[in-house]
């Protein structure tokens, strides 16, 4: 199962990145800049695997422990992890167009682009849906068993095709500054590309709930993954063989790029050589789906814990499985594709942002996953400009074919990151930018206060799996959405007069919403939970009296929710049907570590949501 995992890695990370700039680095720089490009690339997923292990196992090593960790350490990212992706499906797309697609001259292009690019979401769309994580590491091992096949094929067929030797060293042999230009950018950004990769980490977590090892996995899918680098960059060296030199040509702005050069070389040989053609586009069509299906579930992952209501009027009428669905963001990215495909860019475009502007989030990340644990934010203006600025000196240094600039572009996120750290009142920094609760910096109060060795962890007492046979279970029961707690007034809940204390109405509330708790989130653990749960407003209206000895029922529900508050709306009935009283109250979220707000965590907007 390990090895289905590491397949399933390896054919996730081998997007339009790895597919098409290891042959324009490879072309340039021959086999060393082939091991330069692969080697970084490799060990970026296996030194992720065996992190995260290493997390799940200090945040308790159940089977939830690494989701539990991410879903309140990524919090801050957000955006960030979804621009990433975003990024990172575009330029798959793209590439598969711009290198596999276009060179073929088909025409008229318009058309031949526009149902290409259809084709390509539909068939992420239709895999996405059709295999869910836990089920795609089989899909990509009948895909990885027949990218496979076809590989073989296409490398017996080449001494049938040409003669000529591989080029083993590309241009500069000494590797001056030019080298170093694209060779630093490329480790840097690499090495941390896994820990932005919703991908990756949707990987890593299943992998820990189905009681795998992720470093295993990430093990063999890493070095699966630089055997197919190896491979594709070595059919590109042999193909620059056959020629004499590589097949570069000019982009717009005057630079040299190759990353068709072998689907151009095929493309000439296809009436041939049509198996060697076909193979080769095949494997290419399956790198590139085994990356966008993964993409399509990665963001409906993503995207379904995120709050639904408070959306404009016009968002409203749209269903919610659309507005939750990665097809908005697909859509996009074709038409993303579709422009600059028209605009003759190249893949390097792209590149630049996963050299400099994400750089410094993942740098940040990774050490404050290990620096103070969950629920750090960010200072997220700062690091904004910082990114900004460091894509702004790259693309410089880029185009003015300036290694320097280039350097310097990648390198300026993460010396900022080192700074951010080290300097002075470095524990005030990384509370900017996210909202604060009011009056909560100085502990824990009001309900919150109580001891810690009077709490044991989980739950005190088990809630039965089925009621006392009345229809009425002591811990509540579902009657559609509404949670409802029945029992009987008593003496201790009147007051002088004889009816209901008017305060017992809001006690009665307060354990039906506790037993409600208890049934949406079993496994809440008060010794572990990397958040707490506030009041931030209550109210009630009273509408009827009651006495004791009266069968009173309490009906709890979620009325609404966004990104940070949860409303649950209340109303208590007699025996009779009448309606005591009704209310609501929000609630907010606070990290146990510091008292600051925080997002919906995952697991309470999963057990709420199905109430909503």
């Amino acid at each position: 199962m390990n090895f289905l995992w590491g397949n399933s890695v390896a054919l996730s990370w081998m997007w339009g990145l790895g597919l098409f700039f290891s042959v324009q680095f490879s072309l340039q720089y021959g086999l060393f800049g082939l091991l330069t490009f692969a080697i970084p690339n490799a060990l970026g997923l296996m030194i992720f695997g065996g992190l995260t292990q290493v997390i799940a196992r200090r945040a308790g090593n159940g089977p939830d422990a690494l989701g539990a960790f991410f879903a309140n350490w990524s919090r801050p990212y957000r955006l960030i992890f979804f621009l990433y992706q975003i990024l990172a499906i575009t330029l798959t797309i793209f590439g598969l167009v711009r290198y596999a697609w276009q060179p073929l001259g088909l025409e008229p292009a318009g058309l031949y682009l526009l149902l290409t690019v259809l084709v390509i979401l539909a068939a992420a769309t239709l895999f996405g849906e059709e295999f869910d994580i836990r089920r795609i590491k089989y899909s990509h091992g009948v895909l990885g068993l027949i990218a496979l096949m076809a590989i073989g094929t296409l490398w017996v067929q080449l001494p049938s095709i040409g003669s000529g030797k591989p080029i083993m060293t590309g241009s500069n042999p000494f590797f001056g500054m030019n080298f170093w230009g694209y060779a630093i950018p490329i480790c840097v950004g690499l090495t941390l590309g896994p820990w932005l990769d919703l991908q990756q980490w949707q990987r890593a977590i299943q992998i820990q709930r189905e009681g795998k090892s992720p470093a295993l996995s990430y093990l063999l899918g890493g070095a699966l993954f630089f055997l197919l680098l190896l491979a594709h960059g070595g059919l590109a060296l042999w193909v620059a063989g056959q020629s004499g030199s590589a097949p570069m040509r000019e982009g717009i702005d005057g630079l040299a790029y190759g990353e068709d050069g072998i689907t151009r070389f095929f493309w000439a040989a296809a009436a041939a050589h049509p198996w060697a053609f076909g193979c080769y586009i095949v494997i290419l069509c399956i790198m590139a789906l085994t990356t966008l299906d993964s993409g399509y579930i990665a963001l409906r992952w993503y995207l379904s814990k995120s709050g639904g209501a408070g959306r404009p009027f016009p968002l409203t009428l749209l269903p919610e499985a659309i507005l939750g669905s990665p097809l908005p963001a697909l859509i996009f990215t074709g038409l993303f594709t579709l422009l600059a495909v028209v605009l003759k860019l190249e893949l390097e475009y792209f590149m630049i942002f996963y050299a400099t502007f994400f750089v410094g989030y993942a740098g940040l990340a990774l050490l404050r996953a290990f620096h103070t644990g969950q629920g750090n934010s960010l200072p997220q203006v700062k690091m904004f400009c910082v990114g900004s600025v460091a894509v702004v000196v790259f693309a410089y240094g880029y185009f003015l074919a300036n290694p320097f600039g280039m350097i310097l572009g990648s390198i300026l996120p993460v010396g900022y990151v080192g700074w951010l750290l080290m300097k002075p009142g470095s524990a005030q920094e990384f509370v900017g930018g996210v909202e604060e609760l009011e009056g909560t910096a100085g502990g824990p109060r009001g309900e919150l206060v109580m001891t810690e060795e009077k709490i044991e962890p989980g739950r005190v007492v088990p809630f039965p799996s089925a009621g006392t046979g009345d229809g009425h279970d002591p811990f509540g029961h579902f009657e559609g959405k509404w949670f409802v707690h029945s029992f009987v007034a008593t003496y201790a809940d009147t007051n002088s007069v004889g009816n209901v204390y008017f305060g017992m109405y809001a006690m009665w509330v307060g354990k039906t919403r506790e037993l409600f708790f208890n049934r949406c989130l079993p496994k809440f653990n008060l010794k572990t939970t990397p958040y707490y749960i506030l009041t931030r407003s209550f109210e009630h209206k009273f509408m009827r009296e009651t006495r004791e000895f009266e069968r009173v029922s309490v009906k709890i529900k979620v009325g609404e929710y966004n990104r940070k508050f949860v409303t649950l709306e209340h109303q208590i009935f007699d025996s009779a049907g009448n309606q005591l009283g009704k209310g609501k109250q929000q609630l907010i979220f606070v990290s146990s570590a510091d008292y600051k707000l925080l997002d919906i965590p995952d697991e309470v907007y999963e057990a709420f949501v199905a109430h909503a």
